[in-house]
């Protein structure tokens, strides 16, 4: 009620200021065309005035019949003798004071108006024209406008009051829809981790009080990002719904599943906890969803990999015991994934060493302890050196010199890869043009991790780079796995667009691991395949790695591709590769990564390793 009243309030003063507004308005443009009309008529009667010609001067007032707002007007002459007259309702006062004026005057109230315009005959003042109006459609106007404004804040007021009736519905609704999201996930119907969170810390105060046990159990889903990459999020989620009811399932009634994360659930038992029953519970889990799972008539099989810690054995508070939860969960998933594994002092180890590795590497940016080694490219059949990838080693201050395998994964999962990746990009572009500039024109191919690539500032940092580093992006190759341009193929399509635009080539690294469609294939503006080591590894013997890579190769061609096959090891390989036509290799047989000296040597001798 008391917004409507403000409301109401508020429209009030507004139509009032309104109205106001209008009459001075209308006052204004009655007076200016009065004046107007009183200048013209004072010009054409000025001569009748000076010749003495009175029927003139009648005829000339008399026109203002046509102006129902006139009620009167007179003519004098410069001894204020009245010389004409008009008079439509009322009359002229039988006698008063003309006053002397140069310029027109204006005397206003209520009822009339009086205007008092000098006669101008030759550059001189020869008379005087009064005139009164009277104020009838000022007022008309004026109510008309009065009328239509009180009948718009009427309709206003009863719209405003529609308006916030719906407005506390929608703001109750509203507060009810943020009371559950505060607590609910909104894919599964189930609490979110801030219920969790709070669900967690009254049963550990509840168990400290009660001198009692309980457990924590944390689930992953086991790669579940690929089905997200493959089949969308929208089928992904749906899936998380159906798995999330399934978890539901078994754990009962007296059990809450939460969902804490894009595929991470927890649970917490605090009846009759034990090892022996946690695992029995967890086994549970894993053996149900091991099931198929059916959705839009196809079978998804879901692995989970479950760790548990137990208050107060694991820890005696909430951080302590997730932490604990999480790093057996890792180790279930480094033991083969979709099992289950109770926390031990052994696990806590390990996460402190992927901590300590974390705060390392962000030391190893600072201080430039990452350095690039460089594995040449050959051409086939001629076997020239026509490029090199760029790839990372770290040379750590007490571990020595480190592969990518022993920080990347690291990398990736804390966002450092990023601000590495940045680097990486940075340094090759930097050798490429000293190469260049020594008369080595070698193409760089550098890869691009899926957080790099699905930065929206891609391109922007790529373009600053070249800019700094000047690169020739002629030379200058971007490496994208297959998988990660898979995830979105509508944006990956706009972001490869623009890429190429700067000039540079494009090539799809580790081709035969993902899920690429040949319709995508031909919309991406990539230059090049690689073909992954893995199918490279058993030929020619294993038939299906020799099919699947003699039906890349043809594919690849078919779409005027140029490919690459990674990892060639033996001159049986390289053979095979060269008879189905592969048209640039990498690999031992040829070199192993070196650092950008020993490259320098190579490209300029011209000999390449022992292949």
């Amino acid at each position: 009620m008391a917004h409507m009243v403000a409301v109401g309030l508020a429209l009030l003063i507004a139509t009032v200021f309104l109205i106001s507004m209008e009459y001075a308005l209308l006052r204004s443009n009655m007076a200016t065309t009065m004046q107007i009309q009183m200048r013209i008529m004072a010009g054409n009667i000025a001569q009748a005035l000076v010749v003495g010609e009175r029927e003139g001067a009648f005829e000339v007032l008399a026109s203002l019949a046509e102006a129902p707002e006139i009620d009167a007007a007179a003519l004098y002459n410069m001894q204020h003798s009245r010389f004409a007259e008009y008079v439509r309702r009322g009359s002229l006062p039988q006698s008063f004071e003309v006053p002397v004026v140069t310029q027109a005057q204006r005397k206003t109230d209520l009822h009339k108006s009086e205007i008092w315009q000098p006669v101008m005959y030759g550059g001189m003042q020869v008379g005087v024209l009064y005139i009164r109006s009277n104020m009838k459609r000022l007022y008309r106007q004026l109510l008309w406008y009065i009328g239509t404004t009180v009948t718009v804040m009427l309709v206003t007021l009863f719209a405003a009051a529609l308006l916030l009736n719906r407005l506390q519905r929608a703001v109750l609704n509203a507060e009810e829809r943020a009371g559950f999201l505060a607590n609910y996930d909104t894919v599964t119907d189930l609490p979110n981790r801030h219920a969790f969170n709070q669900h967690f810390q009254m049963l550990l105060d509840e168990a400290h009080q009660r001198r009692g046990t309980l457990a924590l159990l944390v689930f992953d889903l086991d790669d579940f990002k690929v089905i997200n990459d493959t089949l969308g999020h929208d089928v992904g989620d749906k899936l998380l719904y159906l798995v999330a009811q399934r978890l539901v399932s078994v754990a009962g009634k007296h059990d809450t599943i939460y969902r804490v994360g894009g595929d991470e659930f927890a649970m917490v038992l605090n009846q009759a906890v034990d090892v022996e029953n946690v695992e029995a519970m967890a086994n549970r889990f894993i053996r149900s969803l091991a099931q198929p799972i059916m959705l839009n008539d196809r079978s998804f099989y879901v692995g989970v990999s479950i760790g548990a810690s137990i208050y107060p054995y694991d820890g005696e508070d909430a951080a302590h015991l997730l932490r604990d939860a999480d790093a057996a969960m890792y180790y279930a998933k480094s033991r083969g994934k979709n099992n289950f594994q109770m926390f031990s002092a052994e696990m806590h180890h390990k996460s402190s060493t992927r901590l300590i590795l974390e705060s390392e590497m962000r030391v190893a940016l600072e201080h430039k302890q990452f350095e690039l080694y460089y594995q040449p490219q050959i051409s086939l059949p001629e076997r020239k050196l026509v490029g090199v990838e760029a790839l990372i080693r770290w040379n750590h201050p007490q571990r020595g010199m480190l592969n990518p395998s022993n920080f990347i994964p690291v990398a990736e999962e804390t966002g450092l890869i990023v601000h590495i990746g940045e680097w990486v990009l940075r340094e090759a572009c930097k050798q490429a043009m000293e190469w260049k500039e020594m008369g080595l024109a070698l193409r760089m191919s550098v890869n691009l991790s899926g957080r790099q690539f699905r930065q929206e500032c891609l391109v922007q940092t790529v373009t600053r780079i070249i800019e700094q580093t000047g690169m020739d992006t002629s030379l200058l190759e971007l490496e994208i796995t297959e998988t990660v341009l898979m995830e979105d193929a509508e944006a990956t399509t706009t972001r490869l667009v623009d890429l190429k635009a700067m000039g540079m080539h494009l090539a799809i690294d580790d081709f035969g691991t993902g899920y690429s469609s040949m319709a995508y294939l031909k919309r991406f503006p990539v230059s090049r395949l690689k073909i992954d080591r893995s199918f490279i590894r058993d030929i020619p013997q294993d038939a299906d790695d020799v099919a699947i890579t003699t039906a890349t190769i043809q594919m690849a061609h078919s779409l005027k591709l140029e490919v690459v096959a990674e990892g060639v090891e033996t001159n049986a390989q390289l053979q095979f590769l060269l008879e189905q036509g592969s048209d640039i290799i990498q690999g031992y047989l040829f070199s192993h990564p070196i650092d950008a000296h020993q490259m320098t040597e190579v490209a300029m001798t011209g000999r390449v390793g022992k292949g």
